[in-house]
């Protein structure tokens, strides 16, 4: 669980970079790659909490 809330932080981060570098120069390459990794990281995330639910459904 931590690793995944450690991973999950840091794409966060990687994210908001990509949304500052794109405020700082106006390329829209950055905001592309920010929405991306977050698109991503939720897409990840959504995941890994329907799989914990899955889990205790179970059990």
């Amino acid at each position: 669980m931590l690793a995944f809330r450690l991973v999950f932080g840091l794409l966060l981060v990687a994210s908001a970079v990509c949304f500052a570098f794109y405020i700082g120069t106006r390329e829209a390459v950055w905001r592309q790659r920010g929405v991306v990794i977050l698109k991503w990281t939720l897409l990840a995330a959504f995941g890994f909490f329907a799989v914990l639910l899955l889990q205790q459904w179970t059990e």
